[in-house]
């Protein structure tokens, strides 16, 4: 199996446009031979510092979002060349609608 996680960082003002180009994405991943598994999923929570952590207290949730809103994409597929043949039909299909909505480029991170 081959998987990538990605992080994108969204306009605030554009939350309801790319959760719905989310769950398009979703469903075209998923329709691909090969694609096993994908979620996206919005950051609600931080961790208030590292004490907390050792100390064992539950996270903080976001009541705000400045400047940006982050998500992340897990994605599992059979192997790297079906990735790479996704991937490259999904950037073909949805990255214009994709850039209007990221305030950077997206982080890549495969394993």
């Amino acid at each position: 199996m081959f998987n990538e996680i990605c992080i994108y960082e969204a306009k605030i003002d554009k939350q309801d446009e790319i959760e719905a180009l989310m769950k398009e994405v979703a469903e075209f991943y998923l329709s691909q031979p090969g694609v096993i598994d994908v979620k996206y999923i919005k950051r609600t929570h931080r961790q208030e510092d590292f004490n907390a952590v050792k100390e064992g207290k539950a996270p903080l949730r976001l009541t705000r979002y400045i400047g940006k809103v982050t998500y992340i994409l897990h994605w599992t597929v059979e192997n790297e060349e079906v990735h790479a043949q996704v991937s490259k039909r999904c950037f073909e299909k949805f990255y214009k609608r994709w850039n209007r909505c990221l305030i950077t480029i997206p982080i890549f991170l495969l394993c």
